[in-house]
């Protein structure tokens, strides 16, 4: 399964069409400034919905909602976005500013709690390679390595909590792949569109089939995970270049409903179930991701502001854009130590004789979680505006630029006639 990569997208009307291979800034256009909501409307639904999923664990969310596709699709589109306007170097190593630091913050916390927790190298059986893994937390080209048998803080946190700390790794390892493929990625979208949207697809379903095997498990972990991705990075990127827009109407509606009912049957026929659930079937993964993902920007509006029912949600949605990759780093960690609090109601009398089914309820808990999460945000989102070279915020849900905006209010002027005698 954030992070985030997971940036602010900016775009806020379809630019005019260009010819294939034409980059963004040869238009002669200039792009519009300011926030896209509905992207930013998208990304808080994403989070809020992985946050769910690792709570209730319950298999048919990814089918309702696949966030992961729809997060890899946004952070696509902004670096498309940004290629064209900026050299690759300088986008790429933009990019690894903003979404390593936030890492090496969780990496200082939990790999210090795992070391006073007795994680060693002599743990791990490997001495030598234990050092050399550990750089995985520096520079993420790979999963990082943690601690799976350390204990957690009695009556604080469980056992688990190195392996759920883990948990979201892959994303920020997957994200930063992207990154460093993007400038060339975007080169084969603008030589040939369709044939590179549709190549990542192609290489799950051989990786599915076996006719491609991959002996080491770290690069095989990479290739799976742009197999299942790869084609929604892309059609954020193809969107930003107006190859999307190119279509007939008609196109998208007709052919994503097929091919998510393709990844839906592929799906129930191996092995779909409470343990085994979209996540777990790359191929299917690929398939559904790719269609909601079409279809979700084939209908995209353009929300430079909220419409009206939306609006009392911006400050929520603000805030859940500009920590996004806290919230995605730390909220399996505040599920562990929710639950660890929570234990401790059991032991009221009152509690476990007359409302069992309340402590065996997850609703509740899931408040406790969010209470976490936001204790997280304040703690370590700081980092985020760190690693942006913005001015750090403790809470920034955009209460503070609007305030901005309104200025002080004028004193009035004396009435007329005030100085009459």
């Amino acid at each position: 399964m954030s992070t985030t990569p997971v940036q602010p997208v900016t775009q806020d009307q379809p630019e005019p069409p260009r010819q294939p291979g034409v980059p963004a800034q040869s238009t002669g256009t200039k792009a519009p400034s300011g926030r896209d909501r509905y992207f930013d409307l998208l990304r808080a639904i994403a989070l809020f919905r992985v946050v769910f999923y690792h709570l209730f664990g319950w298999a048919w969310l990814p089918v309702i909602f696949p966030s992961m596709g729809v997060m890899f699709a946004l952070a696509g589109n902004l670096m498309a976005r940004s290629l064209g306007r900026r050299p690759a170097v300088e986008v790429v190593r933009g990019r690894m500013r903003r979404l390593l630091p936030p890492l090496w913050l969780l990496g200082a916390v939990g790999v210090t709690g795992m070391l006073l927790g007795g994680w060693s190298p002599d743990s791990e059986g490997h001495p030598g390679w234990w050092w050399i893994h550990l750089g995985y937390w520096i520079l993420p080209l790979s999963d990082p390595p943690y601690g799976e048998a350390v204990h957690g803080i009695h009556g604080l946190i469980g056992d688990e909590w190195a392996e759920q700390l883990a948990v979201p790794l892959w994303y920020v390892r997957a994200y930063l792949w992207f990154v460093l493929l993007s400038p060339f990625l975007l080169k084969a979208l603008r030589a040939l569109p369709w044939p590179t949207i549709l190549a990542p697809i192609a290489l799950s379903a051989a990786l599915e089939s076996g006719w491609i095997t991959v002996p080491s498990w770290r690069i095989d972990s990479n290739l799976t995970d742009f197999g299942a991705f790869g084609a929604c990075w892309l059609l954020g990127m193809a969107h930003q270049e107006g190859i999307l827009q190119r279509l007939p109407r008609y196109v998208v509606p007709s052919l994503a409903p097929a091919v998510a009912c393709l990844g839906l049957w592929y799906m129930l026929t191996h092995g779909f179930e409470p343990d085994h659930d979209l996540d777990d079937i790359p191929f299917a993964q690929s398939l559904w991701s790719f269609a909601t993902v079409l279809l979700l920007l084939h209908f995209k509006p353009s929300w430079s502001k909220w419409p009206r029912p939306l609006r009392r949600w911006d400050r929520l949605v603000t805030l859940f854009n500009s920590r996004a990759v806290t919230i995605y780093l730390w909220h399996n960690v505040c599920i562990v130590a929710a639950q660890s609090l929570w234990d401790h109601l059991w032991d009221v009398p009152l509690l476990e004789e007359h409302t069992p089914w309340l402590l065996e309820s997850p609703w509740p808990l899931l408040v406790v979680v969010w209470a976490l999460t936001a204790c997280c945000v304040l703690c370590f989102g700081w980092m985020e505006d760190v690693a942006a070279k913005r001015r750090p915020q403790l809470w920034p849900d955009g209460s503070r630029g609007a305030r901005a905006r309104s200025g002080p209010r004028s004193a009035p002027g004396p009435r007329s006639g005030a100085h009459r005698v």
